[in-house]
């Protein structure tokens, strides 16, 4: 009768270690945050294994983090030890589970660690075997080996444990790419309504400017071709900042690029704003055109010298300064204030406005000369 009475009390054990592992299992699956998940783990492995203690380790590059604990003394708990210092380093690097009946008799424990605590005897199990992020560990304070069933209700609470923290890295990474498309979402209103607006003011100046449909038609598909061009390179960088010297090899493309020898570029590294890059593209297409329809492009022998630089650079307030200076083309004679077309005006107004600088246009008889000066600052930087 007596060995019956605990062959029956065995049985109520096992039933009471198995439902609370398939509860443990259910409560994991909430989870959402790494400390969740420790604080499910820490209670119930205790209460699954009969130890007196229990501890929850992260694996943090080549070190252990004990992150949480439960048990009848102080283990060590935020505490970091090296992978290679403790055993549930070992049960991670080894990808094994490692029971242990007397700490004392085994090298891999480091006993000066251990013999502040109640530790005697030890279970670590490695949470996920193929890659290691954790381990689980059960404590005893009397020399004790678990039976084999403990040791696997534990090993399937660490791979619950896995499922959990990979559930729970789904999920912030669910959350995070949904805020990221949401503010994607807003960030592609912004610009298609700004590149409307740009479009609709380029077509109605332009309009207002032609002596003809003709006219209208050349102009307006030209400057339409240099606003795709301009958003093309911020797409290709992500519309993150983009240099100088990329924005005016975009531009000068259509008429032979940086490679062409009427064209001489020189400068220092200059990042500039998506926003600001679209005006700064915007005005060198402008100016390319009037070059190749009246200026320096428009004759053989003619050059177009593009040079900027960063003055003061010791000061509290360094400015960059832009010289487009056109050379070797047919005599220049200053337009009529009536006569100014849209081009000028973008070319006097469009950077100022965008980059709080002021631009100047000479039409001196050897050439055309623009300068454009304006302070550093978060939209135009030194790279």
């Amino acid at each position: 009768m007596l060995d019956m009475a605990e062959h029956d009390l065995s049985d109520g054990e096992d039933d009471s270690a198995l439902l609370t592992l398939v509860e443990t299992i259910e409560e994991l699956s909430a989870t959402r945050t790494i400390d969740e998940v420790a604080a499910v783990v820490r209670s119930s492995a205790r209460r699954i294994s009969g130890a007196d203690g229990v501890a929850f380790v992260l694996r943090d590059n080549d070190c252990c983090w004990y992150l949480d604990e439960d048990a009848i003394g102080p283990l060590w708990k935020g505490k970091r030890f090296p992978l290679t210092a403790c055993i549930s380093g070992w049960s991670m690097l080894n990808r094994q589970t490692v029971v242990i009946p007397d700490i004392y008799q085994d090298d891999r424990i480091p006993h000066d660690a251990y013999r502040p605590t109640f530790v005697k005897s030890l279970v670590m199990t490695p949470v996920r075997t193929r890659d290691p992020i954790a381990a689980l560990g059960a404590y005893w304070a009397n020399e004790h080996t678990p039976p084999p069933e403990i040791v696997a209700k534990l090993q399937v609470m660490a791979r619950a444990t896995a499922a959990a923290l990979e559930s729970g890295r789904l999920h912030a990474s669910l959350n995070k790419e949904l805020e990221r498309r949401t503010f994607l979402m807003r960030e592609l209103d912004h610009r298609v309504k700004n590149t409307l607006a740009s479009v609709q003011s380029i077509a109605s100046q332009t309009l207002r400017t032609a002596a003809s449909p003709q006219a209208f038609n050349e102009s307006f598909e030209s400057r339409l071709l240099a606003l795709s061009q301009a958003h093309e390179l911020l797409t290709k960088q992500a519309w993150g900042k983009a240099h100088l010297r990329e924005i005016l090899a975009a531009a000068m493309r259509p008429f032979g690029g940086l490679e062409d020898g009427r064209f001489v570029v020189e400068g220092p590294p200059i990042e500039i704003t998506p926003e600001a890059a679209v005006a700064v593209h915007m005005t060198l297409h402008e100016l390319i055109v009037n070059a190749a329809k009246y200026g320096a492009l428009s004759a053989p022998a003619g050059k177009v010298f593009v040079t900027w630089r960063i003055e003061d650079e010791g000061g509290a307030h360094p400015t960059f300064a832009l010289e487009w200076r056109e050379r070797g083309g047919p005599l220049v004679a200053p337009p009529e204030p009536k006569d100014e077309g849209f081009g000028s005006r973008l070319i006097r107004r469009g950077l100022s406005r965008d980059l709080g600088g002021a631009a100047v246009l000479d039409f001196a008889p050897e050439g055309l000369t623009f300068t454009f000066r304006a302070p550093l600052s978060q939209r135009l930087a030194a790279a």
